[in-house]
């Protein structure tokens, strides 16, 4: 895609966080639809993380071993004549993103800068963040990853970010459902934080009475 695109898709991710946000979310997650967008994920992650382009490839949909070989082959053909620069996510997003990715990265980008938490679904939705923390390193504080896709690359991803997921369920459907089971483990988490009673106010015994 040209530079223009990909500034519009960062755009129409940040305005979408915007609305949210001012909708009162707090907490925000983006998932993907579609077929093929694990190979752009798998380019965006050796791109970015530096990883063996086999080590982050994996079988999407399910393709056979045969497939799964030209995938790689086709991803490796992409990063070759396309010349990524890995430590700018611009420059990744531009020549071997997609525009599901672009909107995803600044939906990232756009709820981090309304200081909302960012719930990191699967694989495709890891390149994303990939993208928008190349964008903004200190995005990555705001991320929580719920959960760890049967895709190898998305683990490659979230170790490269400093990331550990709430969840490893072999899950790959996708579609931001590894986010929707990981928000009430995040809610209940905040909910424990801000409004449990401490020993003290609960007045516990410290054992010494």
């Amino acid at each position: 895609m040209s530079r223009e695109d990909a500034v519009r898709c960062l755009e129409i991710g940040i305005n979408a966080a915007n609305e949210q946000a001012d909708a009162g979310a707090n907490l925000i997650a983006g998932g993907d639809m579609g077929i093929g967008n694990t190979t752009p994920s798998a380019a965006i992650t050796a791109a970015v993380t530096g990883a063996d382009v086999a080590s982050v490839t994996g079988r999407g949909t399910g393709v056979d071993d045969a497939g799964l070989e030209a995938k790689i082959a086709t991803i490796r053909r992409a990063l070759e004549v396309n010349q990524p620069d890995g430590s700018d996510g611009m420059d990744v997003l531009t020549k071997v993103g997609g525009f599901e990715i672009g909107v995803l990265a600044g939906v990232m980008l756009g709820a981090a800068a309304r200081n909302c938490a960012v719930v990191v679904d699967g694989f495709i939705s890891g390149a994303a963040a990939l993208i928008a923390w190349r964008l903004c390193p200190d995005i990555a504080q705001r991320y929580i990853a719920a959960h760890r896709s049967v895709e190898p690359g998305h683990n490659v991803g979230l170790q490269a970010m400093g990331l550990s997921p709430l969840l490893d369920m072999e899950m790959r459907l996708g579609e931001g459902t590894g986010a929707a089971l990981a928000m009430p483990i995040v809610e209940a988490a905040a909910k424990c934080l801000a409004e449990m009673a401490t020993f003290t106010e609960a007045g516990v015994s410290d054992g010494d009475d």
